[in-house]
């Protein structure tokens, strides 16, 4: 039972109203500031030649009005039958915000800048103020959760501009990964000490969105260029290596598992997820190279 965890329904509205699933106040940019669209796109086919469907790595938000549809992707899509994501009722953001309140909601927290270390109290308490917050709206907030609330405020794209959510709105047969409750309950069971790293890990990021160029992870999402999106040598998140594995690299091992039992048994399948989730040895393409398949991109 969660009632005695919510402070109060005000605090517990204006957190829920800005939280985010994935990782990351929203402002629009004409379109024309963007570059034609090119994001990754790959197909994938059995070792009988056989076309079981696509790999599209998604951006979980956009500023209005950014094309990113293609003639190749709008062919995957014609084709194919199911279409997979992480999360699959995107747009049931009640049932979403009831999970999130579940899991995010804990007695008798330290306050949320006693959680960093004092290098990070000056922008933490920047990022509360542009969010419009207090210290003590966390008082029962646990880390991860106030992090990823935290996120939504230096974002500079819309939700509901989400390529996965449009997705979702356009395909009858869906599969999902994880969804909502599964996706959330990484984050809630990641340790104190590394749900810390994730809010220092926000920090850092909200400090240079400040001083970077404007939309430079759409822009770069939008030309399919990975590297751009996943930079090991920026200071992000994923670059903490128990984060990493627990928000990517053990997530996509589990998927391959489900990818690979249901793409023998379904029609040609849009398999749609964040594009981070592409890269490297340990990301979907490769592993499915692993399990046999050819995987050629070609978008």
């Amino acid at each position: 039972m969660i009632p005695k965890l919510i402070p109060a329904f005000q605090i517990k509205r204006k957190i829920m109203g800005l939280v985010a699933l994935a990782l990351l106040a929203s402002c629009s940019s004409p379109a024309e500031q963007f570059p034609p669209p090119s994001p990754a796109l790959w197909e994938v086919t059995s070792t009988d030649g056989t076309r079981e469907g696509w790999l599209f790595g998604t951006i979980h938000e956009l500023p209005d009005g950014v094309n990113w549809r293609t003639d190749a992707l709008n062919k995957a899509l014609g084709q194919s039958e199911w279409l997979m994501v992480e999360v699959g009722d995107l747009d049931d953001s009640g049932k979403v915000s009831q999970i999130f309140a579940e899991l995010a909601l804990s007695a008798q927290q330290p306050p949320l800048i006693e959680r960093v270390d004092q290098e990070h109290r000056e922008q933490l308490v920047a990022l509360m103020t542009a969010g419009d917050f207090k210290n003590g709206d966390f008082a029962q907030v646990e880390t991860w959760a106030a992090a990823l609330t935290l996120a939504r405020i230096f974002s500079a794209g819309k939700p509901e501009n989400g390529v996965d959510r449009i997705l979702i709105g356009e395909f009858a047969a869906k599969i999902e990964l994880e969804g909502a409750r599964k996706q959330l309950s990484i984050f809630d069971s990641l340790a104190e000490e590394d749900q810390r790293d994730l809010l220092e890990g926000i920090i850092r990021e909200s400090s240079a969105a400040e001083s970077g160029p404007r939309h430079r992870l759409a822009k770069s999402w939008l030309q399919g260029d990975l590297d751009a999106l996943l930079d090991p040598s920026s200071d992000t998140i994923l670059s903490d290596p128990e984060l990493r594995a627990a928000l990517l690299t053990n997530r996509n091992t589990a998927w391959v598992e489900t990818i690979t039992e249901e793409l023998p048994q379904k029609g040609p399948m849009m398999i749609a997820v964040g594009a981070a989730h592409m890269l490297g040895e340990d990301g979907l393409p490769a592993l499915l190279r692993k399990s046999g398949y050819t995987v050629e991109r070609i978008q």
